[in-house]
């Protein structure tokens, strides 16, 4: 894996917040500035898990975005947070276990949902990536996503400051779909697109609801897969939160999530180093060597939407074309509604048109392409659309230009 100096497979550490409020950390606190006021202990049971076979742990900085941060009235602590909780987490892996930076929701909705623009959101995760990659950090991990532009705008914010390694996770529910509604098998393909390292789910649930969802992903997975799930759902006893997984269960789902195209293991709420120390020897059981190969079908070309995974071939039919105008929003519903190809075409003709597009981007369902002969134009659009978008060639554009937006957004080029 690029600039990893470890073979697949790659054990994460476990969880990092039940387990600091077990050892002490209040309810409610910023777990950054408690952990920076108490070192002893984030680096005490970060040694616990570098013991138990981690190969990889995470710096605390889950919540050292300017917008989490400014939330506990810690505005400006941006890089002073990140590089000490690096340092802390460097000093407790002791050369043994390499050092992830996290990062993770800022909780903010992009318009019309939210207040938020999709740039405001890269700056954001801009200053955090750049303080990340100052402060020393071997790869990047994106977890807990929920939303296709936070997670999109994280790892376009990394790639402008680093070309080491990005990792990233999202949370959903049974069915697959995220808090904002999104299939993680569209996300899987949008962020394999754009070049991620590896791909997988966190939190969610115990390992058997997470498993199902990861089975969904395998045929279309061309990156190593992740599997970071709780210790179980929680439950209340006795006031305090209590997870029902423990470590042999926990880890005996390590070889059928092996089968499943998983080469990262790791824990999310409620697991423990015991539950790294199993999952460690129960990884170390399976012969991936001996594992069948998964098939894909090359005709099959993966697309998506903001929400929605979409599957075209080579010679789809994208129908009508559709300008942008102040309908845009009904002629995209209308399209999807009598298109049975089952995707959309949408010029792009001036600066205007992107805003437009933009603002409305969210009401697409259907594979997308968009086309147009200005390059500017074309990467305007692509970074405001929250999906996977294709292009057939109808208008001509350099070669070169055209692959660098296959790299930085994944555009699919027919």
């Amino acid at each position: 894996m690029d600039n990893i100096p470890l073979s697949l497979p790659l054990l994460l550490d476990g969880a990092t917040g039940s387990e600091l409020l077990k050892r002490g950390m209040p309810a409610g606190a910023c777990t950054e500035q408690w952990v920076l006021e108490h070192p002893e202990v984030l680096v005490e049971l970060q040694r616990e898990y570098v013991a138990a076979g981690s190969n990889v742990i995470l710096a605390p900085t889950f919540g050292a975005n300017a917008v989490k941060l400014e939330e506990h009235g810690l505005s400006g602590k941006v890089d002073e947070y990140n590089r000490r909780l690096v340092a802390l987490s460097r000093q407790a892996a002791g050369g043994k276990a390499l050092v992830g930076g996290d990062m993770a929701p800022t909780g903010k909705f992009i318009e019309p949902f939210g207040d938020y623009t999709f740039e405001m959101l890269v700056a954001v995760y801009t200053e955090q990536a750049l303080a990340l990659e100052l402060a020393g950090v071997d790869l990047f991990v994106v977890e807990t996503t929920m939303t296709m532009p936070e997670a999109r705008a994280a790892v376009l914010a990394i790639r402008s400051v680093s070309d080491k390694p990005v990792f990233v996770t999202f949370t959903c529910d049974e069915n697959g779909r995220t808090l904002s509604g999104t299939d993680v098998l569209a996300a899987l393909i949008v962020m394999q697109g754009m070049g991620v390292s590896a791909f997988g789910l966190n939190c969610s649930s115990g390992p058997d609801g997470m498993l199902e969802q990861l089975r969904r992903l395998t045929p279309y997975a061309q990156v190593p897969l992740i599997a970071k799930p709780n210790a179980g759902l929680p439950h209340m006893e006795d006031g305090r939160t209590v997870y029902d997984c423990p470590p042999e269960e926990f880890a005996s789902y390590a070889k059928a999530m092996a089968e499943a195209g998983v080469r990262i293991f790791g824990g999310c709420c409620g697991t423990t180093p015991e539950h790294i120390a199993a999952l460690k020897a129960a990884v170390a059981a399976v012969d991936f060597a001996a594992l069948p190969a998964v098939e894909h079908d090359p005709d099959v070309i993966p697309c998506a939407s903001e929400t929605e995974a979409r599957f075209i071939t080579p010679d789809v039919d994208v129908g009508e074309t559709i300008e942008c105008t102040s309908d845009l929003m009904e002629d995209i519903v209308e399209a999807e509604e009598n298109c049975p190809q089952g995707a959309l075409k949408i010029e792009i003709l001036e600066e205007d048109d992107v805003a437009l597009f933009a603002e409305n981007q969210y009401v697409v369902k259907d594979a997308l392409c968009i086309t147009t002969d200005v390059p500017e134009l074309l990467e305007g659009a692509l970074r405001a659309f929250q999906g996977r978008a294709f292009w057939d060639g109808t208008e001509e554009l350099e070669d070169a230009f055209l692959e660098q937006m296959r790299k930085k957004y994944g555009l699919v080029i027919l």
